[in-house]
C-alpha cells in the first residue's frame, strides 16, 4: 500500500485511514507530517488542523459537518465532536460540460438479450404472479406450490396434479394452443428437468399494500406493479385482485397504458369477486398462466446493443471506503454505459444530502434540475414534518465503519453517479426511458429502493457494499461489490466482485470500472448468475410514500 492515508480533495481538512493507525504515530503525506493524538480506524478519518466549536468539516471538496467540540490536528472524528451539516442548494448556474470517456473498445460489443416487441431488451426472461392487495398473497403461495416444482423450478402441493396434467399434455403436444417439445436434459433440478427451458422462472411477488392505506400509496403500488409488468425482463404476467381494494384494476390498467400504450406480452388479471369460488379462480389463473408460459417459451436471446442496458446505481451496508472504491468504481461504469447510449439510474435521495447542487449543475435542461430541488425539498419537509430528518439516516453499522454524518455519507454515495450529465429526474415509481443518468426519488432502504430501480427499468442492478449485505430482486440480476477485500474474503458467498484493490493500489478507479462492465456485459447474456441469484436472494418492498430513510 502506497500511503496510509488518504486526502480526497484539495479542500479538504480530513485524511481517511486506509488501515489502522496508532496514538502518538507519525504520518507523512503530501509534504506534511501529522501526529495522531488518538488512535484511528481504517476507514475513519482525523483533523489535518485544529478546528474550533462549529467549524466547518470538509471532506470530498464539500461541507460533511460541523464540530460539535474543539478537534486537535491528528484526532480522530466521532459523532461525539462531529455533527451533520450540509449546504444549502440552490436553481441550476451555468451549463455542464462533460468529457465522456473512451469507450471505443465497446463501440461493437453486444450482449444476448431477449428482444421485447417495444424495443426493449430483456437479460432474464420471468414470468410475473403478483396480487394487487394484500389479501390475494395466499393464494399467490398456493399458485407457487402448484407450479414451482412441476416445471422443475422448486418446490411441491396441493395444484400441482393440475399443473402436472397440463406439463404433460404439453410435451406430448396434445395441449391446445401448443407445439410439440421435447424434454430438456440439463434442468437444474437433478430430479426434475425444466419444462420451459427458455423461462428463467416464474416469480411470485408478495407485498402488504394495495388497501387500508392512503390513495397515494395504493396508487404507488400500481405505477410500481405497472413497471414490473413493462419490464424487459417480464415476457408476461399474472395478477389477481380481490375487487374491493383501493389499488383497483383500472388504476393499474392506466399505469401500464402510461408507460406502454401498445403493450404486446400476454397478461391475465383475476378477480376473485367476480370468479366466484377461489378454486374456479386459481384453476383458470393456472391454465392462463401456463399457456402464458408455452409463449414465453418461445422466447430465445440473441444480439442487442450495449445502449439496450440500463443500470440501477445502488449502495447498502456502506462504509469508510464505499466512497473510494466501489462508488466511484461503478460510477465509471454508467459513465461508460452512459457514452454507448444506455442509462443509469442514481436514486436514495436522503444520500445525496450536501451534494444537490453539483448534480443540479449536471442536469442537460432548467425543467430537470428544478424538478429535482422540487423533489428533494418536498421529501426532506415529509420527514421534518413527523420530527425526522435526513442526518437519521445513517445506519450503526455505518456509524462504526466511519461514516458519521449523512451529509459525509452522501457525499460518497454520490460518486455511484459517475460524471456524465443528468437527463431526467424520475419520482417515484415513474419509468426510465430516454438515454443517459436519471435521478430518482426513492429512499436509501435497500429494498426499497432496488424494487424501485427495478420497476423503473433496470435490467441489471450495481449495489456496492461495505459491510454485506444479501439484497437481490425477483426479476433483475443484482450484482453486489465489495469495497474492500476483507469482506469478499469473509462472505464470498454473496460478493460478485471485489474492489479493494482500488483501496490497497492495486488498480484504479477506471480499471475497475471497466472491469465491472466487462461482468455486467457476461451477467445481461446470462452467461453468469449473481450470487443473489443463485441465493434466490428474491426482495421486493414496495415504498409507502410515508417516511423512510
Amino acid at each position: 500500500m502506497a500511503d496510509k492515508v488518504l486526502k480526497l480533495d484539495s479542500q479538504d481538512n480530513v485524511l481517511v485511514a486506509l488501515t489502522d493507525l496508532n496514538q502518538g504515530e507519525e504520518i507523512e503525506f503530501s509534504g506534511k507530517s501529522y501526529i495522531l493524538v488518538s488512535s484511528v480506524p481504517a476507514k475513519h478519518k482525523f483533523a489535518t488542523q485544529d478546528l474550533a466549536i462549529g467549524a466547518d468539516v470538509i471532506m470530498y471538496g464539500v461541507l460533511v459537518g460541523k464540530a460539535a467540540k474543539p478537534i486537535s490536528q491528528g484526532q480522530i472524528l466521532t459523532t461525539s465532536n462531529v455533527q451533520h451539516q450540509a449546504s444549502d442548494f440552490h436553481e441550476q448556474s451555468g451549463a455542464y460540460s462533460w468529457e465522456a470517456p473512451d469507450v471505443s473498445r465497446w463501440k461493437d460489443r453486444t450482449f444476448l438479450g431477449y428482444q421485447r416487441p417495444d424495443g426493449q431488451v430483456g437479460t432474464r426472461n420471468y414470468w410475473l404472479v403478483v396480487p394487487l392487495v394484500f389479501c390475494e398473497n395466499r393464494n399467490i403461495g398456493v399458485l407457487k406450490q402448484a407450479f414451482e416444482e412441476e416445471l422443475g423450478f422448486a418446490p411441491p402441493q396441493v395444484y400441482r396434479r393440475q399443473v402436472a396434467e397440463l406439463a404433460r399434455l404439453y410435451r406430448e403436444g396434445k395441449l391446445e394452443g401448443a407445439g410439440t417439445q421435447s424434454r430438456p436434459g440439463n434442468g437444474s433440478d437433478p430430479q426434475r428437468s425444466r419444462v420451459f427451458e427458455n423461462v428463467d422462472g416464474i416469480k411470485f411477488l408478495l407485498h402488504e399494500g394495495g388497501c387500508g392505506g392512503t390513495r397515494e400509496d395504493s396508487n404507488n403500488l400500481c405505477g410500481l406493479i405497472a413497471g414490473y409488468i413493462n419490464h424487459p425482463n417480464v415476457a408476461g404476467a399474472t395478477v389477481l385482485s380481490l375487487g374491493c381494494q383501493n389499488a383497483q384494476i383500472g388504476i393499474l390498467r392506466q399505469q401500464i397504458e402510461t408507460r406502454n400504450p401498445n403493450l404486446r406480452k400476454p397478461l391475465f388479471i383475476l378477480e376473485q369477486q367476480r370468479s366466484g369460488t377461489e378454486f374456479t379462480m386459481l384453476s383458470d389463473a393456472i391454465r392462463q398462466t401456463f399457456l402464458g408460459l408455452v409463449e414465453a417459451n418461445k422466447a430465445t436471446r440473441s444480439p442487442a446493443a450495449l445502449s439496450h442496458l440500463c443500470l440501477g446505481l445502488k449502495c447498502g451496508g456502506s462504509d469508510g471506503f464505499s466512497g473510494i472504491s466501489a462508488n466511484p468504481a461503478i460510477g465509471h461504469t454508467a459513465d461508460l454505459l452512459v457514452a454507448l447510449g444506455g442509462r443509469a439510474i442514481l436514486s436514495e435521495f436522503p444520500e445525496l444530502c450536501g451534494v444537490e447542487q453539483q448534480l443540479i449543475n449536471r442536469a442537460t435542461r432548467r425543467e430537470v434540475s428544478d424538478r429535482f430541488v422540487k423533489l428533494m425539498r418536498d421529501y426532506q419537509a415529509r420527514a421534518r414534518s413527523v420530527g425526522s430528518g435526513f442526518e437519521m439516516n445513517p445506519s450503526p453499522g455505518n456509524i462504526r465503519d466511519g461514516l458519521l454524518t449523512d451529509a459525509m455519507k452522501s457525499a460518497g454515495a454520490a460518486k455511484k453517479g459517475g460524471t456524465s450529465p443528468v437527463t431526467a429526474v424520475l419520482d417515484y415509481p415513474e419509468y426510465s426511458t430516454q438515454p443517459g443518468l436519471h435521478l430518482q426519488c426513492t429512499p436509501g432502504n435497500d429494498v426499497e429502493c432496488v424494487t424501485a430501480q427495478v420497476g423503473a427499468g433496470a435490467n441489471v442492478v450495481l449495489f456496492t457494499t461495505g459491510l454485506g449485505t444479501p439484497t437481490g430482486n425477483p426479476i433483475a440480476p443484482v450484482v453486489k461489490l465489495s469495497t474492500n477485500s476483507s469482506l469478499a474474503r469473509r462472505m464470498n458467498d454473496i460478493i460478485d466482485i471485489d474492489t479493494g484493490g482500488v483501496v490497497s493500489g492495486e488498480t484504479n478507479i477506471e480499471r475497475m470500472g471497466e472491469e465491472i462492465l466487462e461482468l455486467v456485459i457476461k451477467v445481461a447474456s446470462g452467461r453468469t448468475r449473481t450470487k443473489a441469484e443463485l441465493n434466490a436472494q428474491n426482495d421486493f418492498i414496495p415504498w409507502k410514500r410515508g417516511v423512510s430513510l
